[in-house]
C-alpha cells in the first residue's frame, strides 16, 4: 500500500515533460525526486529544451528507475 501511493506512472512523467516543452521545464524532475536537476532545468529552459526532449523520449526508463528506488526503500522499511 505504501508503494502504490509513492510510485509514478510513465504517462505522468511524459505529460510533465511535454508541458516542459511549452511552459515550465523541469516538472518531471521534481516529480521523480531529482530536485537539483529540476532546478537546473527550470533556470536553463530544460537545458535549451534538449534535456526535456530526452526526458520525454526516455520517460519509461525514468519511471522504472524511480519506481525501483521506491520499491527498495519500501522493502527496507518493512524489513526492519
Amino acid at each position: 500500500m505504501s508503494y502504490k501511493s509513492k510510485k509514478q506512472a510513465e504517462q505522468n512523467i511524459l505529460i510533465c515533460a511535454l508541458i516542459g516543452l511549452i511552459a515550465v521545464a523541469g516538472i518531471q524532475c521534481f516529480l521523480i525526486g531529482q530536485v537539483g536537476m529540476g532546478i537546473l532545468y527550470l533556470f536553463t529552459g530544460g537545458l535549451c529544451l534538449i534535456g526535456t526532449i530526452m526526458d520525454a523520449i526516455n520517460h519509461k526508463s525514468l519511471a522504472w528507475e524511480y519506481n525501483r528506488k521506491v520499491i527498495d526503500e519500501t522493502a527496507r522499511i518493512y524489513k526492519k
